[in-house]
């Protein structure tokens, strides 16, 4: 590796500007590296490093030719399409497992693993000790790497972002239609066309007849079009409304509890497919390419919800294999990503797009096949599958673990069924599949906040699946290193008669808690004819026949009996749910929150239990005193640990948090 600069002036300054060219190499996809930060960090234990990747793609390789719209970007000299991305690498400066990577797929441009696997505070940042937590990660010897995929990520300092090209391809820009959809939860004057405070597509005309906003009341209930003179692209500013491409304000304003959708007519779009290729090449880079300043012999991918989605888009569209024909990761740590892929390489894509109960509907996110095998669609009669495209050879090991949340809110039971939902799919000898009973989509604080509740209903679930996730990641690191097994895979399924359906879900009587009616459920949608080129020409798209959602039975006290069962549910002080009602008065009080679930305690006593006609048994009854509880909890804790689902360093922590959950629930 050659440094092409180095700056004296900025060395002074504490900043390096190191430029790694490498155009030289065969196949160089990854051609410069740019490091603006390098510094010792973890007392020198790990270096950090932090800059730019530039890449090249060539749009003929049969590696890049499922990239929509690359054939029409901006070539360079050598034919070649550019690009930038962010990177971040945490690199050990001594290795005990021969440098593996664990690539976290960054979520919207942020960094999650360590507080994830190291319980450590979030920070775009890691410099300081106490960035870095328990050191969890760092003690496995892994190489970390992040980088930056998505080019449309909020404008915010420090978040990762991709600089993908604009695809022209003529005299004329290539125009289409964008859909922008909202639930509003409060009335308000304005809404963003972007996702999450993302940068969005501008509208290209605002008065081009295309442009149709509409409202309706229900996730399939019938669309009504809002008149064109109540509306216009316009944000609030001092009290007044400024015309803004990037915004809509309606007359009267927007109703809470409404669905409103805006078809539009954008221009310019970016060639979003290249996030694919930017995680492939700079895998393959550092793994194969000997002038990387972070090398690795081995590399895990880490994607947690909207970037576990990107995994399975990522092995479905065969982006696995680099352009040299070589294996980019050896395993796959897929995170409460549902069924879903996702809005990643398509024409006028915006990769935030997700899919739940009661809001962003019908994007190309939980779209089949939904397996590892090859499947057929009875209703359409097509077969396909996650590994379809994929060299065998190159196919991952996978781990794909979901919460309960992700079957009431993500169609996660399609991971594992035939699409018909009648019969399970057994996951394939390179698959685990591990239900993560009884949690919400991410970890919920405890004690819970005493506002919003209802009740003894709180609104948020603190049940902590992150220990099994820390398991997890280490049996998987072990099985691409070290080649042993790990454990069986633990999910809800028919033969069990543990995979129901919701109405015949057995939930207790519990005051104040009433189990959903309803269920987030993938559809058969058509985008239009040419959508098999990554084009929609269909907005709003048609709607077709549901795929079946099955969820997890429960138990007598309505928790999910299926999957890992962590010591919450082996030694249980309350009933977790993985769903929560939006509740108040409107046509959506029966809707599910996106995210949430909820918490709810046990009666302490029979006294209390017959008060509120409780249909779970009391705590006096379970447990004779907190000794008795805690004995009960180390049983459970030590036959997780035995499983391979509890590390063994982590069982005082369990224990201690175990205490104070005892404590909490009794002098409430």
């Amino acid at each position: 590796m050659t440094a092409v600069r180095s700056s004296p002036a900025r060395l002074a300054m504490g900043v390096v500007v190191l430029i790694f060219t490498l155009a030289g190499a065969a196949a160089a996809e990854v051609t410069r590296l740019v490091v603006t930060a390098r510094q010792d960090v973890l007392g020198g234990d790990y270096e950090k490093l932090a800059g730019t990747v530039e890449l090249e793609l060539d749009p003929a390789h049969p590696a890049n030719v499922t990239i929509v719209d690359l054939d029409r970007a901006p070539r360079n000299a050598r034919g070649r399409v550019e690009a930038s991305a962010d990177f971040m690498v945490l690199r050990p400066r001594r290795s005990p497992r021969g440098s593996t990577a664990l690539l976290e797929v960054s979520n919207r441009g942020g960094k999650a693993a360590l507080p994830y696997f190291n319980r450590a505070s979030w920070t775009l940042d890691p410099t300081a000790d106490r960035d870095f937590g328990d050191r969890f990660l760092m003690r496995q010897g892994l190489t970390v790497i992040w980088v930056g995929w998505q080019f449309d990520v909020p404008r915010e300092d420090g978040l990762l972002r991709l600089r993908a090209p604009i695809a022209g391809g003529g005299p004329q820009p290539i125009e289409g239609l964008v859909r922008s959809d909202w639930t509003v939860d409060a009335p308000t004057a304005t809404l963003p066309l972007a996702h999450r405070n993302h940068v969005p597509y501008p509208v290209a005309d605002p008065a081009h007849a295309d442009n149709v906003l509409t409202v309706r009341a229900t996730r399939l209930g019938p669309r009504e079009v809002v008149s064109r003179d109540r509306w216009r692209f316009a944000r609030m500013e001092e009290g007044r409304l400024v015309d803004d491409p990037t915004q809509i304000s309606l007359a009267g304003g927007f109703e809470r509890g409404k669905i409103y959708e805006l078809v539009y007519r954008a221009r310019d779009p970016a060639v979003v497919g290249i996030g694919l290729a930017a995680v492939r090449d700079v895998v393959s880079f550092a793994r194969y390419d000997a002038r990387a300043p972070f090398p690795v012999t081995a590399a895990v991918g880490l994607g947690i919800s909207q970037s576990g989605r990107f995994l399975r888009h990522f092995v479905y569209q065969g982006f696995n294999t680099d352009e040299a024909g070589r294996k980019v990761f050896d395993g796959l740590l897929v995170h409460t990503a549902g069924a879903g892929r996702g809005s990643f390489n398509h024409r006028f894509a915006q990769p935030s797009r997700d899919a739940h109960r009661f809001s962003a509907f019908f994007y190309p996110t939980d779209i089949f096949p939904f397996t590892g095998r090859t499947q057929t669609d009875p209703e359409t009669g097509r077969a396909d599958g996650l590994f379809a495209r994929s060299r065998p050879e190159h196919v991952p090991k996978i781990f794909f673990t979901n919460t309960g949340y992700e079957y009431w809110g993500r169609a996660a039971s399609l991971i594992h069924t035939t699409p018909d939902g009648r019969i399970d799919a057994p996951p394939l000898p390179n698959e685990r599949i591990y239900h993560l009973a009884g949690g919400q989509h991410f970890v919920g604080g405890f004690p819970p906040p005493d506002a919003p509740r209802s009740g003894d209903v709180y609104r948020s679930n603190p049940l902590d699946f992150l220990v099994t996730l820390r398991a997890l990641l280490t049996r998987l690191v072990e099985w691409v290193a070290d080649g042993r097994t790990p454990p069986p895979s633990a999910y809800p399924t028919l033969s069990t008669r543990t995979l129901v359906s919701i109405d015949a879900l057995k939930f207790p009587a519990v005051r104040g808690l009433k189990a959903p009616a309803v269920i987030h459920q993938a559809h058969r949608v058509d985008y239009g004819p040419d959508w098999g080129a990554g084009i929609i020409t269909r907005e709003p798209p048609g709607v077709g026949a549901p795929f079946p959602a099955l969820v997890s039975q429960v138990d007598a006290d309505g928790n999910e009996v299926a999957g890992v069962r962590g010591v919450e549910l082996l030694a249980p002080l309350a009933t977790y749910t993985p769903w929560q009602l939006r509740g108040g008065q409107g046509s959506d009080a029966g809707e599910l929150v996106d995210f949430l679930g909820s918490y709810v305690p046990l009666p302490r006593t029979d006294a209390e239990r017959e008060r509120a006609g409780d249909g779970r048994v009391s705590v006096e009854r379970r447990y004779a005193d907190k000794s008795v509880y805690l004995v009960t909890v180390r049983r459970a804790a030590d036959s997780l640990a035995r499983a391979g689902l509890l590390l063994r360093e982590d069982i005082p922590g369990v224990l201690q948090r175990a205490e104070q959950h005892w404590d909490w629930i009794m002098r409430r």
